[in-house]
């Protein structure tokens, strides 16, 4: 019996650039809010001698005197943290897993392996893809998880279980270029479906159409141009919801009459998160927030409840003494606005599900772009260049001790 899948094309052959998952190697470098940060700085650069290097927690790659160059783009310092007593860099947004944005402090000194490949890439024209695979032979999470997830902001790649994953950049480049498609793949397309065919919309038919098998994800290539249109609007409105607003789109809103609201306060520490079918309510100790549909409640990724995650990371006991232990002593206003968004977000996500249902089936009879016809047009396999990173020299990056580097 043909299947979706059969001689489809991996995502790893479509976007062949992809970077491992940075390692922050400490946790109390990220947090769900960024005055946690500038407090955690702030009394470490306090601290002196076996102080600093029992809160700085050292490991192989990185210790107080580790010396680093700067993140592209960041104008942190790159003297020996040891000797560091200036002010908290700028925290920056960091995808922390799906759908969670946190903040980072964004210094080289501090992280075991950030990835400067993809900080040369991230700017107001980036996207980021991650795949999330699912339980294997979990036919259930195909229909109702997404394959891939995409973020505006630069992402960490790890599964909700913290395994890392490989992340794709759209583009190889700053400022939108170079797109990392396999070079050959949008003049096929274009010229098979009598349109043009960009890079944007190559990404909106992967969010629409992927599909997780061993190894990643599969990309089925419709033959068809009107199956093609139809699957990237459906991806571009999939990206929407995503992207929340980034690069220019609408912030996700559900319909007058369905948006949550929080109908009771949420206590300062909360402790526990259940859900109320009956009244539709998300319950956070005593706070209380409705109406929350049951697909957003039951919304999984990698078959873990997201909204369980997003709590726990906020919430779960952490080691006194410790700089992770220096967060909000209630629960910011801002937890719930986000709280309130993540809510709308998976909810609208989870109303798509059936179109991708019924792109699966149509794709599943319908006479497609296979594999096969990629390596026969040239497109595959794709050049050993296309799978590393471009070269950027337009820009000078600060080395180690206020040296400069040209990459």
């Amino acid at each position: 019996m043909r299947t979706v899948t059969d001689d489809a094309p991996l995502l790893d052959d479509l976007m062949p650039w992809s970077v491992g998952s940075p390692r922050l190697g400490r946790d109390w470098v990220a947090a769900p809010d960024a005055r946690s940060l500038r407090a955690r700085w702030d009394t470490l650069v306090r601290a002196t001698g076996p102080e600093r290097e029992r809160l700085f927690r050292a490991t192989r790659s990185r210790t107080p005197d580790s010396s680093v160059p700067a993140l592209p783009g960041q104008p942190t310092g790159t003297g020996r943290f040891s000797r560091e007593s200036g002010p908290c860099p700028a925290p920056v947004r960091l995808g922390c897993g799906p759908f969670d944005e946190q903040w980072l402090i964004p210094d080289h000194r501090l992280l075991d392996a950030a990835r400067p490949e993809l900080w040369r890439v991230a700017d107001e024209h980036q996207l980021f893809a991650v795949e999330q695979a699912g339980a294997p032979g979990d036919a259930a999470a195909r229909d109702t998880e997404p394959a891939l997830l995409v973020s505006a902001v630069l992402p960490d790649g790890r599964s909700p279980a913290g395994r890392p994953g490989r992340i794709r950049p759209l583009y190889r480049r700053p400022g939108g270029a170079e797109p990392n498609i396999a070079p050959g793949l949008t003049e096929l397309l274009t010229a098979r479906y009598g349109q043009d065919v960009t890079a944007g919309q190559i990404l909106a038919w992967v969010v629409a159409a992927a599909t997780p098998v061993p190894g990643g994800c599969a990309v089925p290539l419709p033959a068809d141009p009107e199956l093609w249109s139809s699957g990237t609007e459906l991806g571009r409105e999939l990206l929407r919801i995503q992207l929340r607003g980034a690069r220019g789109g609408d912030r996700p809103r559900l319909p007058g009459g369905h948006r949550p609201y929080v109908r009771a306060a949420v206590p300062p520490r909360p402790d526990t998160l259940t859900y109320d079918p009956g009244d539709e309510a998300l319950l956070l100790g005593d706070g209380r927030i409705s109406p929350v549909p049951a697909e957003a409640w039951d919304f999984t990724v990698a078959g873990v409840r997201v909204l369980d995650l997003w709590f726990g990371r906020r919430t779960a006991p952490v080691e006194p003494g410790t700089l992770a232990a220096l967060r909000p002593s209630g629960w910011p206003p801002e937890w719930s606005s986000e709280l309130l968004e993540l809510i709308t977000v998976l909810a609208l996500l989870a109303g798509l599900r059936s179109g991708r249902s019924e792109l699966r089936r149509r794709l599943t009879a319908a006479p497609r772009i296979g594999r096969s016809e990629l390596e026969a047009a040239g497109v595959l396999p794709a050049p050993a260049a296309a799978r590393r990173p471009a070269s950027v020299l337009d820009h000078h990056e600060e080395g180690p001790e206020g040296q400069f580097a040209l990459v």
